[in-house]
């Protein structure tokens, strides 16, 4: 979700992107308890009246983050099943993107829509849809490279669910560096797949990571 600044003048009464950011940010902070008309414009500095130039109530604000989410996380990671790749290897790889780019899948609203689903039916299904498309998706990427579809979905179903955990146990995103999780992906993608990636396959995933410059002691491990 692009960052809109905000440039108050007279009368104004922001735009539907600014009270969407608005109520994201909420939800990622405080919870979907948090994502109410009165806090979110006492947070842009606008009134409640703002608000219902933009949506027609609460419910319409709440629809469209969960938009937002189904967008970016089950459509990118649907997208990206389907990338080319010349191996099932590769194509984990380009998988594994998912999980480094808030941008492609965002991990923290993935956190928080998750735990808004224990509190709201309709949500709940809808995240349960979401699951099975996903597996659904890394199922028939593994069926492209000619597994077995048992063992394709099991195969599936492992990649989504170590992600999930891993996610459900960061709330605020990786706490680690980025170096040493880049060490441990062609391992992971060699236990997902049971075929060892090439040191080319690695070399296109490793590019597209480029670690931060350090200097001095700093530097990345050996």
């Amino acid at each position: 979700m692009t960052d809109a600044l905000i440039d108050k003048t007279s009368g104004w009464r922001g735009t539907r992107e600014i009270w969407i950011r608005a109520a994201y940010e909420a939800l990622l902070e405080n919870g979907i308890d948090a994502v109410k008309v009165m806090p979110l414009a006492d947070r842009l500095g606008l009134s409640r009246t703002s608000f219902y130039g933009h949506f027609s109530d609460r419910k319409e604000l709440l629809n469209a983050l969960v938009t937002h989410w189904q967008a970016r996380n089950t459509g990118n990671l649907v997208r990206r099943t389907e990338d080319y790749a010349e191996t099932i290897s590769e194509a984990v790889l380009n998988l594994f993107d998912l999980w480094l780019r808030p941008d492609l899948f965002d991990s923290r609203l993935e956190f928080a829509v998750r735990n808004w689903a224990h509190t709201d039916e309709s949500l709940a299904g809808m995240l349960e849809e979401a699951d099975r498309v996903r597996i659904e998706a890394l199922q028939a990427m593994f069926e492209r490279f000619a597994y077995d579809p048992n063992y394709a979905n099991i195969r599936a179903s492992t990649i989504y669910q170590t992600q999930i955990g891993y996610i459900s146990m960061k709330k605020d995103g990786p706490d680690e560096p980025l170096a040493p999780r880049l060490r441990r992906m062609p391992y992971y993608a060699e236990i997902f797949t049971g075929q060892k990636a090439t040191e080319a396959e690695i070399a296109r995933f490793l590019a597209r990571h480029p670690l931060p410059k350090m200097t001095g002691s700093q530097g990345v491990d050996p």
